[in-house]
């Protein structure tokens, strides 16, 4: 499961999702790639999920890039808990997503074959994504 593998702090504030990325809207390495439509979490065992439904749907064929990282940890106070006494343990590790942000790219496969691999990976995430190719952006078709 992806991790730091350390941080200055151990808990982290939610923080705010608020506004479009800037960063990391481009196809950078790929030839198509899975793009967030709207803000949110995406926890590290949905990126792993997704990265595996994609391989297993690649066929070992074609290169895969993870665009994103889980860096923001999770904290959660165990069940039947009374209020107060701190804040709780650190339960699993979120990276935040917010639009436009291009989270996975695939290249060196057959449209077909690569749309549905991305298509199968798109249902593990808990927000709206779509699929874009590099293609489009050339052609200025840009939403």
């Amino acid at each position: 499961m992806l991790m730091p593998k350390r941080v200055k702090y151990r808990k982290q504030m939610r923080g705010r999702m608020k506004g479009k990325e800037s960063r990391g809207v481009e196809i950078s390495f790929g030839d198509y790639g899975l793009q967030a439509l709207e803000p949110g979490w995406v926890t590290a065992r949905q990126i792993e999920a997704a990265r595996r439904t994609i391989v297993h749907a690649m066929k070992r064929r074609g290169k895969i890039w993870i665009r994103i990282f889980p860096d923001k940890p999770f904290t959660k106070k165990p069940p039947e808990t009374r209020m107060g006494k701190g804040k709780g343990g650190v339960e699993y590790w979120v990276s935040v997503v917010k639009p436009g942000r291009v989270m996975f790219e695939i290249a060196g496969l057959p449209e077909s074959d690569a749309i549905s691999a991305l298509n199968l990976a798109r249902y593990k995430f808990s927000i709206k994504t779509r699929i874009i190719s590099r293609h489009d952006l050339v052609a200025g078709e840009q939403a």
